[in-house]
């Protein structure tokens, strides 16, 4: 028996269009409209039932990101965390209506905006491997040479990783998020639609700035980061 949950993807300015609705993760979406902010919903999605079952888990939540994936080309939306469901239609409703000052300042903020990741991967000092064509003496200069490669590798990459975030911070100031990992330095853009051509003319010159970095950058996304 499915449960009376509204399970909710999104909020987004009530529009004065029809808005094309994708399908569900069991079926089909509603739109609750409130005085100014609406919410698409998918009702009688119990997520209690799943927890303990990993594959259906996934299911949902590749259903959760395609669902706002497919609002965000027709409308600007604030998209709800995985697992954000109201017990009923008034309490979903109660709650827009306490917070659409809120939400509409966000979207607001994010209008015609999408977000992009750029993931910055470090290089690595190239491995010295002993070949069975060179002799002792040659294979030690070459690896005195590899150590001194190395001596000056490290600190270059350093200085090019406080340049990037350095130019990333200047341009793109409170709509950038750069998050630091032992593998990845990953940047969140929040870029307006229109500037894609800019923005990966901006990434083609910080990749020629820092050679020491491999640059790859992602698709536009809804604003997961910047809501």
């Amino acid at each position: 028996m499915r449960s009376p949950n509204f399970y909710t993807y999104a909020f987004f300015n009530t529009p004065d269009f029809p808005v094309n609705l994708p399908s569900g993760n069991l079926g089909e979406l509603l739109l609750i409209n409130g005085k100014n902010i609406s919410a698409v919903v998918e009702p009688g999605i119990s997520l209690e039932v799943s927890q303990n079952n990993d594959e259906q888990v996934i299911k949902m939540v590749l259903a959760h990101d395609r669902v706002i994936s497919e609002l965000s080309c027709q409308i600007t939306v604030l998209p709800l965390r995985f697992g954000t469901y109201f017990l009923s239609e008034d309490t979903l409703l109660n709650h827009i209506e306490s917070h659409a000052q809120e939400y509409q300042e966000k979207l607001n903020n994010i209008q015609g905006k999408n977000e992009y990741t750029l993931k910055v991967i470090p290089q690595k000092v190239e491995e010295l491997t002993k070949s069975s064509g060179i002799n002792g003496r040659d294979y030690f200069l070459a690896k005195k040479q590899y150590y001194e490669q190395q001596k000056s590798f490290f600190p270059a990459q350093n200085e090019e990783k406080s340049h990037l975030i350095n130019v990333i911070s200047e341009t793109y100031q409170s709509s950038a998020i750069v998050q630091e990992h032992v593998e990845e330095i990953r940047l969140h853009l929040l870029v307006d639609r229109y500037d894609q051509a800019l923005l990966l003319e901006q990434v083609l010159s910080l990749q020629e700035k820092c050679p020491h970095w491999n640059f790859t950058l992602g698709e536009p996304l809804p604003l997961y980061h910047f809501i």
